[in-house]
C-alpha cells in the first residue's frame, strides 16, 4: 500500500498504528488563535455585565454628586430672593403691596402650621389629579384612534393642535353656563386644557415608531390589540412621556385659573384663599400662596423627571 494512503480508524490492521503526529487525544485544547477570540469574548462580556459604578462610591462621592446638582439651584433662588428684595428696597411699591421675602416667608411658616392649609392643598391635588387622570384617559383613547384611522385624522387632527393652543381661560364662561359654579365646571376646563397635548404626544410617538419595527411585529404575528400593547404603545413611550409632562403643566394651569373664578361654596382651596388675600389686601398671605404653587409645581416636575430619566435608562440612552 503507498504510503500516501490512509484508512479510516474503524479500517486500521489490528498491528498498524498511526504516528504519533497524525493522531490528536480527545481532549487536546484548541488552537491558540481560538484562545485568545475566546478570552477577548470573555472580557467584553464581563465590560458588559460589571455592575454599575454607582453602586461602588462612596458616600463621599454621592455627597458631592448631590452637592454638584444642588448648588446651581440655590445659587439661582439666592439671586431672585436678592432682585426681589432690591426691587423692595427701591420703593418702587409700598411694602403693603409688595411685601419683603422676610414677611413671606415668616406668613408661609404661619400657615403651613395651620390644620386649613392642608385642607386647602388636598382638595386642589385632589381637582389635579382626577382631572389629569381623566385628560390621559380621554387623550389616549383619541390619540390611538387619531394615529390608526387616517380619515379621522384628516378630519379632526388639526382641531387637536388648535385645541392644544387655546387658553384655557376662555373654555371657563361656557363652563360655568353648563355646570354653574361646581367642581364639574373646573375638570371641564381641566380635562380640555390637558388632553389635547396627551393626544399629540401619543400621535407624534406612534408616528415615530421605525417601519422594521412593524414588519418584525407582522412576522411575530401581532394583530389588533396585541399590536398595539406590545409594539407600538412601548415604542411611542418616549413622546407619550413628553406629552403627559406637557399635559400636567397645561391641566396646573387650567385649575389654578379656574378655582380664581370659579369659587364653590363650602370648597377653600389653594385658588380660593388666594382670592381672599386679594380681596382683603393681605400681600403676605398672598405671595405665600404663590410660592406654595410654585413649590407644588416644581415637586411634581421633579416626578417627571425622575420618569423620564428612567425611561432613558432603561433604553439606553444614559449611563450607569
Amino acid at each position: 500500500m503507498p504510503a500516501e494512503t490512509r484508512l479510516p480508524a474503524e479500517t486500521q490492521p489490528p498491528g498498524e498504528t498511526r504516528p504519533p503526529s497524525e493522531t490528536r487525544p480527545p481532549d487536546q485544547t484548541p488552537p491558540k488563535g481560538r484562545d485568545e477570540a475566546a478570552d477577548q469574548v470573555a472580557g467584553l462580556d464581563v465590560l458588559e455585565l460589571a455592575p454599575p459604578a454607582d453602586r461602588d462610591r462612596t458616600l463621599g462621592q454621592y455627597a458631592a454628586r448631590i452637592w454638584a446638582s444642588a448648588w446651581p439651584k440655590a445659587l439661582a433662588i439666592a439671586l431672585a430672593l436678592a432682585a426681589w428684595q432690591l426691587v423692595v428696597l427701591s420703593g418702587w411699591r409700598p411694602e403693603f403691596i409688595l411685601p419683603p421675602p422676610s414677611d413671606v416667608a415668616a406668613e408661609l411658616r404661619d400657615i403651613v402650621r395651620s390644620g386649613d392649609f392642608y385642607g386647602a392643598v388636598l382638595i386642589t391635588m385632589r381637582r389635579a389629579v382626577v382631572g389629569f387622570l381623566l385628560a390621559v384617559a380621554i387623550g389616549t383613547l383619541v390619540g390611538i384612534a387619531v394615529a390608526r384611522f387616517r380619515p379621522l385624522r384628516a378630519a379632526i387632527g388639526s382641531l387637536i393642535t388648535g385645541l392644544q393652543t387655546m387658553p384655557s381661560i376662555i373654555w371657563f364662561p361656557l363652563a360655568i353656563l353648563l355646570f354653574q359654579l361646581s367642581e364639574s365646571a373646573i375638570l371641564f376646563v381641566v380635562v380640555l386644557g390637558a388632553a389635547p397635548s396627551v393626544a399629540n404626544g401619543l400621535i407624534s410617538g406612534i408616528d415615530y415608531v421605525p417601519p422594521l419595527w412593524l414588519r418584525v411585529g407582522d412576522v411575530l404575528g401581532m394583530r389588533g390589540p396585541a399590536r398595539y400593547r406590545h409594539l407600538i404603545l412601548p415604542a411611542a413611550l418616549p413622546s407619550f412621556v413628553s406629552g403627559l409632562k406637557q399635559g400636567w403643566a397645561f391641566s396646573w394651569r387650567s385649575l389654578m385659573a379656574g378655582e380664581l373664578l370659579v369659587i364653590v361654596p363650602g370648597t377653600l382651596s389653594i385658588g380660593a384663599r388666594l382670592q381672599a388675600a386679594r380681596d382683603l389686601t393681605e400681600a403676605p398671605l398672598l405671595m405665600a400662596y404663590i410660592v406654595v404653587v410654585l413649590v407644588i409645581g416644581i415637586l411634581i416636575d421633579v416626578l417627571f423627571n425622575a420618569a423620564d430619566t428612567a425611561l432613558r435608562r432603561r433604553w439606553g440612552l444614559l449611563s450607569g
